[in-house]
């Protein structure tokens, strides 16, 4: 956990910290644990991307993804053969590989890390076009280089590159066709199965999204796109008990992360890596400077993108985890040369985050390309199903930039069917009232039938983005407006609007009276909401 704090702070991802508490337990470290077995740590690594794969996948949102798919896709396989065939060029002229391991190095850097690119940036946000392509990105492009590698990796010819290009866009169709299904038809499940115990949902998610990697591997398709794009379906579905759901998806890629790293550093041997240094950081400058900028700016060329988004989305392919992971492959085959190029891609990949990492945010902030701070962030709902009750329990966040704030709750006009039931304002509940002000920070428990659960998330949405006055000035997920709001109503309510401020029943013991003068939040006519609202105020 220490180690999680410092990486928070300093800006670094936690990959250094934790390879480097792997190198100090190992070979010429202060416990001097000798392990050299490439298979174990090949296989636990495996695994490891397997979660790291599904943590990422559903905490992807689809409508920032969405747009940038197109983009992404090239980049991960077009952009991935120009990055494979510069790298490996300089692998080969100038530190003077072998073409076979040229090759490999070049497959193995090609693959980008969505954790340590978005570890860097959590106090730089991004738009949603950049992180919809880079996560996106990060999720893709594993694929086509597990292949390339393990086909370079193979003892005996390499096999012809028109047959490799066929054999990547099979097992991609393949793991995407079967990530898609298995993730439909698991949110489906979960959507109309209720689990006896709510921890059951974390548990039920996690492992649909492992047995997709599982039925893309046996059909002989791309496992790890299947685990991504199940996990990106199960994330947008709107699951039972989601914020613990993504809670415990959150932990599960911490810990694969954490026993990856370390035993990725307890197999690197600190001596040998003295003669591999310079050739190191002369493939690692080729792969950053030229090959990575190429990559990006060729294949993105047909979407338009301004220059300054397309050289922050150069420097931002950092190399994580995949790399080292998919350097032990080759050692696992018997490739002559296999440790050398392990450790060339494990300098590699050092020296290289130092640099790119604390940069990063440093780039973002002078291309002038960082999101607004004064962006509204997205409201935080958790959904609980009332089984019995064909309704649903609604948890509601306000975040700190949410235009929810200052709103009354009468002001929410959530639709008939659905109420604020009771809100949870600095440790204290209490049940509101009409013409309670929200405020930030505050929790709300929304009550909703199940034919309207999801409008009134969308209208809650609404409101988080659009204010009070969310629907009226074109703001999505507004309900039908009451035809009974006649114009003294709403210069009235505009009068309220004006004046802001809490009424004083904002307390526990808000008279029944005022609860019910609404019926989901909208109002009856516009002179019973009046009098509720004075009512409740005095």
């Amino acid at each position: 956990m220490a180690a999680v704090r410092i990486s928070s702070r300093s800006g670094l991802p936690s990959l250094l910290l934790y390879l480097g508490i792997g190198i100090a337990m190992g070979q010429d470290g202060f416990f001097d644990v000798k392990f050299d077995n490439a298979e174990l740590t090949q296989v636990i690594g495996y695994a490891a991307l397997v979660v790291i794969l599904a943590e990422g996948g559903l905490g992807t949102k689809w409508k920032e993804v969405r747009p940038a798919l197109p983009a992404a896709a090239v980049l991960s396989t077009v952009g991935v053969g120009i990055s494979v065939g510069v790298t490996a060029s300089a692998a080969h002229y100038l530190v003077g590989l072998e073409w076979r391991q040229a090759l490999i190095i070049g497959a193995v850097v090609s693959s980008t890390d969505a954790a340590a690119v978005f570890s860097v940036l959590r106090k730089v946000p991004l738009p949603s076009r950049i992180t919809g392509v880079l996560e996106a990105e990060s999720g893709f492009n594993d694929a086509p280089v597990v292949i390339l590698v393990v086909a370079f990796s193979t003892v005996g010819p390499v096999e012809h590159w028109y047959v490799l290009v066929g054999e990547i866009a099979m097992e991609l169709a393949i793991g995407a066709a079967i990530g898609l299904a298995v993730g439909w038809l698991g949110s489906l499940g979960l959507r109309h199965v209720a689990l006896p115990a709510s921890g059951l949902y974390p548990i039920a998610v996690m492992a649909i999204a492992v047995s997709a990697y599982a039925a893309g591997a046996m059909a002989h398709g791309s496992g790890f796109l299947a685990v991504y794009l199940a996990a990106m379906v199960l994330g947008n579905s709107k699951l039972p008990h989601w914020p613990a759901t993504r809670g415990f998806a959150d932990g599960l890629g911490w810990l694969a992360q954490i026993g990856m790293f370390v035993l990725l550093g307890l197999l690197v041997t600190p001596h040998d890596l003295i003669d591999d240094f310079w050739p190191a950081v002369v493939v690692g400058l080729v792969l950053t400077a030229v090959a990575r900028p190429l990559s990006v700016f060729i294949s993105l060329a047909p979407f338009r993108l301004p220059r300054r988004e397309k050289a922050l989305m150069s420097w931002a392919g950092l190399r994580g985890a995949v790399p080292v992971i998919l350097a032990t492959i080759p050692m696992v085959s018997g490739i002559e040369g296999s440790t050398r190029v392990f450790n060339i891609v494990f300098v590699l990949v050092v020296v290289y985050t130092l640099i790119q990492g604390p940069t990063l945010p440093w780039l973002a902030k002078a291309l002038k390309i960082a999101d607004d701070p004064s962006e509204t962030a997205d409201l935080g709902i958790e959904s609980a199903p009332l089984e019995r009750l064909r309704g649903h329990l609604l948890s509601v966040a306000v975040p700190g930039k949410s235009r929810m704030h200052g709103v009354e709750v009468a002001e929410l006009r959530l639709p008939a069917g659905a109420a604020v039931t009771l809100v949870v304002r600095d440790g204290k509940s209490f049940v509101p009232a009409p013409s309670t002000v929200l405020r930030r920070g505050d929790e709300l428990l929304v009550v909703a039938t199940d034919p309207v659960r999801d409008a009134a998330e969308a209208r809650l949405r609404a409101v988080g983005q659009g204010g009070k006055l969310a629907g009226w000035l074109g703001t999505g997920g507004a309900v039908r407006q009451d035809s009974s709001l006649d114009l003294p109503h709403v210069v009235k309510l505009a009068k309220k609007l004006g004046r802001g401020g809490e009424g004083r029943a904002g307390g526990a013991s808000a008279p029944a009276s005022a609860s019910r003068g609404t019926a989901g939040g909208t109002p009856r006519s516009g002179t019973d909401s009046a009098a509720d609202g004075t009512k409740a105020s005095h």
